[in-house]
């Protein structure tokens, strides 16, 4: 099964907060905690991870917070995902055989197309934005929920 992780989830989710009317506002860690209801231990580690990625600026001082870096449909779903998790992958092969690092790849009659699998659905989800995301009516790469 492949699955975002409760991390990258909750990164979606706070992110979420920031692309919504309001866009543009500066929210601060505890904020968003209460918001959303996630733990502020977790909400302040997921924000650091996606300043030091540049999704998010972070702002000092008595109104300091949090904002968007770039408005939310210049920043894609791979973005946030790599951000949050490292490079998108379907399978530790995809990830590992272009530093040559794994042991069966020369007797491995799938990994090719594996590669494109993961191809596809990096593709797909580079098409999409964190825009797209909180927007109910949008088409996500062609498909309706």
């Amino acid at each position: 099964m492949f699955r975002i992780t409760k991390q990258a989830d909750y990164g979606f989710v706070l992110l979420g907060q920031f692309a919504g009317p309001e866009s543009g506002e500066v929210l601060s860690a505890k904020e968003l905690a209460q918001e959303t209801g996630l733990p502020q231990p977790m909400v302040g580690k997921i924000l650091k991870l996606l300043v030091g990625g540049g999704i998010l600026v972070s702002q000092r001082g008595a109104h300091g917070g949090y904002s968007l870096a770039r408005p939310a449909d210049q920043i894609n779903l791979v973005q946030i995902i790599e951000c949050l998790e490292g490079p998108v992958a379907v399978t530790s092969c995809c990830d590992t055989v272009e530093a040559g690092n794994c042991q069966i790849q020369h007797g491995c009659r799938v990994r090719v197309n594996w590669r494109r699998v993961g191809h596809r659905i990096r593709e797909m989800l580079a098409g999409l934005t964190l825009a797209d995301m909180v927007d109910d009516a949008a088409p996500l790469g062609g498909l309706r929920g």
